[in-house]
C-alpha cells in the first residue's frame, strides 16, 4: 500500500438567477482574478456543507437574498483544469429568492446586473459562459481546459 495522499480536486458552487429570461450576473472587481469580467454568485465549499448548502450561504453573502434549498435545482456540473487548481463546479438554478437584491461585497464586486442567456457579455469568465450554453441546451456535465 503506497503512502502517497490521494489526489484532492477543489469544488465551487455558481448560482443561476433567472428571472423573466434573464440571469443575474456580476462583475468581478480588486479578486485577483478575471477582474473586469462577468461572473454568477459564486463560491468555494467551505466543508461541512453541500452544495445547496454552499450557494444559500453565498447567495446571502454576495447578494443578500435568502434561497430555500427546496427551490435549487443541479443544472449543470463541470470538471474544470484551470493554471493553478482542478475544480469540480456545480451550477445550480432558482427563479425564487426572497429579499431585494445588493451587492453586498462592492470590495470584490463593482456591478450586479440582468442580462439575457442569449446576448451574453463578451467579457464573461470563459467558463461560465461555457457552462451557461451548456445549461441552455440542458447538457448536465461539461469538461473545459483539458488539453484536446
Amino acid at each position: 500500500m503506497s503512502d502517497k495522499e490521494r489526489f484532492k480536486p477543489y469544488a465551487a458552487t455558481y448560482l443561476i438567477m433567472e428571472k423573466d429570461g434573464q440571469v443575474l450576473l456580476l462583475r468581478r472587481f480588486n479578486t485577483g482574478y478575471q477582474d473586469g469580467n462577468y461572473s454568477l454568485v459564486a463560491g468555494h465549499l467551505d466543508g461541512g456543507e453541500t452544495a445547496k448548502q454552499c450557494i444559500v450561504r453565498e447567495a446571502m453573502e454576495e447578494a443578500g437574498i435568502a434561497i430555500s434549498l427546496a427551490d435549487l435545482a443541479v443544472v449543470h456540473v463541470m470538471h474544470r483544469l484551470s493554471p493553478a487548481r482542478e475544480y469540480f463546479d456545480i451550477y445550480l438554478r432558482t427563479e425564487k429568492w426572497n429579499g431585494d437584491i445588493i451587492n453586498r461585497e462592492p470590495h470584490k464586486c463593482d456591478e450586479l446586473k440582468w442580462c439575457r442567456l442569449d446576448s451574453l457579455p463578451d467579457n464573461m469568465l470563459p467558463e461560465v459562459r461555457f457552462a451557461l450554453e451548456k445549461v441552455c441546451r440542458n447538457v448536465p456535465y461539461g469538461e473545459f481546459g483539458w488539453p484536446d
